[in-house]
């Protein structure tokens, strides 16, 4: 046996062994669990909370979702529909809006409730989960999302009522983010900031277990109030077993062998093994995996760090020119098999009212050039450098990038570092350049433009660029109050080519959804935001 030969054995079925202890490690003689009930997925990523109040990342946020609710939510289509709250009502003036509460939401069980280990959920809980999100000391990069309140109360126990200082036609959508989940003050304050591994929800699994960096579950919670059409209890899982293999090639090794029910979107390790080059399933897969592909509201990019001292950095013609000198297209083509739209509008993406596919930069090399060598006489800099900090998972679209802006006179260098550390520096304002992305939380491009208005800098808000330009505030301002579907979308359109000519981001592309699941797995579904609905799960 060759040494490349031994050492993939090694890692197939040590890998294999690993995640089977795992699952197997969920159960004890007292909880066992049959496998058919047991949804088990990856996340590579890690998770760094279960707290709802710091639900920022996409990982976190798919765990948190299983355990949380809030007062509404978002179906597949991306409307909005009732959860907790069973109906609303909104004043003519758009500024006020009650909620009725239901009657049979309970929390999950935890000693500190009392005798009944339960109690249902009220208006003052709402009360006290958006004050404990405005409050300073807990310092919650969600905080902002409540910018626009004035006001919130408890009209009597199953009603809560909030008060806009402006109207703000988004605000629903707004309210379905999980940072608005209801949390029971009890709990919280017994827990203290141990709360993010000891959560306390009303959502459809309940907390179990975590061993950071090894394994995370879920067990199904049997009294929520949720049911299917047929009257049948949410949800139909048992539970819910997440592991934690550091990167993606592993990950899909384990989901080819059968180990995981689901894998989410593309790597270089495995793009070429399940997809076509066309995009489609490979056929040899076909008997043993489904996919399913729908349109992402997600926009991937470059961003700069508009604080930075480094004269490349400082400058927009090197911003400018980095968005002009690599052609995006090819790169979709060649690095995704043709999975994602090439980013040819602004950050706004394809999908959303304020989309406008002819406002964003195209391939241009000799405009490029031009732009570097202006910049070169201008600074006295005859070998422009820049450094873009990446995951390695996102590596080949930066070495792609690399080698293109090498053609026009601009040298690149990648810094590769754990996806955990990216987030931490890229929040605390310690990358020049770094890979990010930025997920929908409600179907509304304000959520979008939200990451350049100057009161939302890093880490009180989703500003990591620190972007900061007066004509963009006094913009934003007047849409969050534009009532006029029409007018507001023309000041987002403003604010995005503001984006653009600054150029304090490279829009890459705008992703599409692309889930991978065993046979057996049915109603998952998929979203233009990507959220991991398990609710509705069912393994044959």
């Amino acid at each position: 046996m060759t040494k490349y030969t031994s050492n993939f054995f090694i890692l197939k079925y040590g890998l294999a062994f690993f995640l089977l202890m795992n699952v197997l490690g969920c159960n004890t003689a007292k909880d066992d669990i049959k496998d058919t009930t047991v949804f088990r997925y990856n996340e590579h990523k890690n998770i760094s909370g279960l707290d709802p109040a710091f639900a920022k990342d996409n990982a976190d946020i798919w765990a948190i979702h299983q355990l949380f609710n809030g007062l509404v939510q978002m179906d597949s289509e991306m409307k909005i529909v009732a959860c907790i709250a069973s109906s609303w009502s909104i004043s003519d003036d758009g500024k006020i809006y009650t909620f009725k509460l239901r009657n049979d939401v309970f929390f999950h069980p935890h000693t500190n409730f009392g005798e009944t280990k339960t109690r249902t959920v009220n208006a003052n809980d709402f009360v006290y989960s958006f004050d404990r999100l405005k409050d300073p000391k807990l310092a919650s990069p969600g905080r902002w999302v409540l910018d626009a309140v004035k006001r919130y109360n408890a009209i009597d126990s199953h009603t809560f009522q909030i008060e806009l200082k402006h109207p703000f036609p988004a605000f629903l959508g707004l309210l379905t983010m999980k940072y608005l989940s209801v949390v029971p003050k009890e709990i919280v304050v017994f827990y203290g900031s141990n709360f993010r591994a000891n959560p306390i929800g009303t959502g459809p699994f309940k907390f179990k277990r975590w061993s950071e960096k090894n394994k995370l579950v879920f067990r199904r919670h049997t009294n929520y109030f949720e049911r299917d059409q047929n009257g049948k209890a949410l949800p139909y899982l048992e539970a819910i077993a997440i592991t934690f293999l550091p990167n993606k090639q592993s990950e899909y090794l384990q989901f080819v062998q059968g180990n995981l029910d689901f894998v989410s979107g593309l790597d270089a390790s495995y793009k070429d093994d399940i997809l076509t080059a066309s995009g489609k399933l490979n056929p040899k897969y076909n008997e043993q995996f489904s996919m399913l592909r729908s349109p992402y509201l997600n926009t991937e990019y470059l961003g700069f760090f508009m604080e930075s001292k480094t004269s490349e950095v400082e400058s927009k013609l090197i911003r400018q020119a980095i968005n002009y000198g690599f052609d995006r297209k090819k790169m979709m083509l060649y690095l995704r098999n043709g999975i994602g739209i090439p980013a040819h509008g602004g950050f706004i993406p394809n999908g959303l009212p304020g989309y406008d596919e002819l406002a964003g930069y195209r391939y241009d090399p000799e405009q490029a050039k031009a732009l570097v060598q202006a910049y070169k006489t201008r600074s006295k800099n005859a070998s422009p450098r820049v450094t873009i900090s990446t995951n390695e998972n996102y590596l080949n679209f930066c070495e792609f990038i690399q080698r293109a802006l090498l053609d026009i006179g601009l040298e690149v260098n990648i810094e590769v570092m754990p996806s955990s550390s990216l987030k931490t520096a890229k929040a605390n304002g310690k990358l020049d350049v770094f890979r990010a992305s930025w997920v929908a939380d409600y179907p509304d491009a304000q959520n979008y433009l939200s990451l350049f208005f100057s009161d939302n800098f890093t880490p009180n808000g989703p500003n990591y660029t620190h972007f900061k330009n007066a004509k963009y505030d006094s913009l934003y301002r007047k849409a969050m109050s534009e009532s006029d579907v029409k007018k507001r979308i023309n000041l987002y359109k403003k604010m995005d080519r503001i984006v653009l000519e600054e150029a304090p981001v490279v829009v890459l592309f705008y992703d599409e959804v692309v889930r991978f699941t065993q046979k057996n797995i049915k109603g998952l579904g998929i979203n233009p935001t990507n959220l991991l609905e398990l609710k509705n799960v069912q393994k044959n």
